[in-house]
């Protein structure tokens, strides 16, 4: 590793740190899974990122399941893998293993030059979010075991002796055999509103509790989703990214202050809490109000798996425009909405 490469990585890792400092991501896996073990896991059916399929419910039942969520930005995924690698290993005989990348600010490009740079061998499968949305997905790596009876056993985000106390327990439970195994009930997929669609049914409140009248009538809105710890921790593994979640705060600091237009700045849940949030508000004053989409429902309403993205309604709460990382025109469909 060169030098600019160990600064850039001890730069995200003392990054990552100090944004752990209010609540350490051990104690945001606990509180995800509190109201999970015990209770049946969810079904679904994973696209592999060689082209195949995993039915989850399928699997339920015959062998415990392992999922491990994580993304290739992640320290602590990295640090992770070469365990993650062993576990697999070790335990891929009696329990099923699949790494679920969360799909979040991904590519299949960027997953396949990491499972090659880091030796991954176990099935890698690609969440579209609404798994990752069943298991309160809050930090990564976060780990999801699930028993031979098909009922979530453990849920936790370091690699340490509980997660190998429980990948043993598991391990030695007996399948389930002729007995049914008991699903979660099925979610049905969110609506996604494409450009056109009258928004409706989505309710958002900023962090000081003030209704956001998302589709409501009236001026046109701009819905900027991000995450606060964009700009700092992904400066080294994404760098693109962070510049270009810099550059949407500033365009909507500057474009909030002409007025004509509301604001909304939505966070994902993902390593982020309401604390968090507020104090990213301190750190950069000006920008627009913020909000917190505790569940994820916003981003899967408007299908956001990358940020920053802005979505644009018009005065009639209609999808104008969604402009992703990439675009730089937010001044200009700022205009043409506004001209409606």
């Amino acid at each position: 590793m060169t030098i600019p490469r160990i600064i850039a990585f001890v730069a995200a890792v003392l990054a990552w740190t100090g944004a752990q400092a209010a609540e350490d991501g051990a104690t945001r896996a606990a509180r995800a899974g509190a109201a999970l073990v015990g209770q049946p896991a969810p079904a679904a059916v994973l696209r592999t990122l060689d082209g195949g399929t995993i039915d989850l419910a399928a699997r339920y039942g015959r062998k415990p399941v392992y999922l491990k969520f994580w993304a290739t930005w992640c320290v602590p995924c990295r640090e992770q893998m070469p365990g993650f690698e062993r576990i697999y290993r070790q335990y891929g005989k009696r329990i099923d293993v699949v790494a679920v990348n969360v799909g979040f600010n991904e590519t299949e490009e960027g997953i396949r030059a990491y499972r090659a740079q880091h030796g991954l061998t176990m099935p890698i499968a690609l969440d579209d979010g609404s798994l990752g949305r069943r298991v309160n997905l809050r930090v990564t790596p976060q780990h999801v075991l699930i028993g031979a009876d098909g009922r979530i056993a453990y849920v936790g985000h370091l690699d340490d002796a509980a997660l190998h106390a429980a990948l043993d327990r598991i391990a030695a439970a007996p399948p389930a055999g002729t007995q049914p195994v008991a699903l979660a009930p099925q979610v049905a997929a969110p609506r996604v509103f494409r450009a056109g669609d009258k928004v409706d049914g989505m309710t958002l409140a900023t962090l000081d509790g003030v209704p956001a009248g998302v589709g409501a009538p009236g001026k046109p809105r701009a819905l900027v989703f991000f995450s606060p710890w964009c700009e700092s921790y992904l400066r080294s593994s994404q760098p693109a990214t962070a510049r270009a979640c810099r550059r949407v705060r500033e365009d909507a600091t500057r474009l909030a202050k002409q007025g004509g237009v509301d604001w909304l700045a939505v966070a994902a849940p993902l390593w982020t809490s309401p604390a968090e949030l507020a104090d990213y508000r301190k750190t950069h004053p000006g920008t627009p109000p913020l909000a917190l989409d505790r569940e994820g429902a916003a981003f899967a309403a408007f299908g956001i798996r990358a940020i920053p993205s802005v979505v644009l309604l018009d005065a009639s709460g209609r999808v104008a425009r969604v402009l992703g990382p990439d675009d730089r025109n937010l001044d200009q469909a700022l205009r043409a909405i506004a001209a409606r």
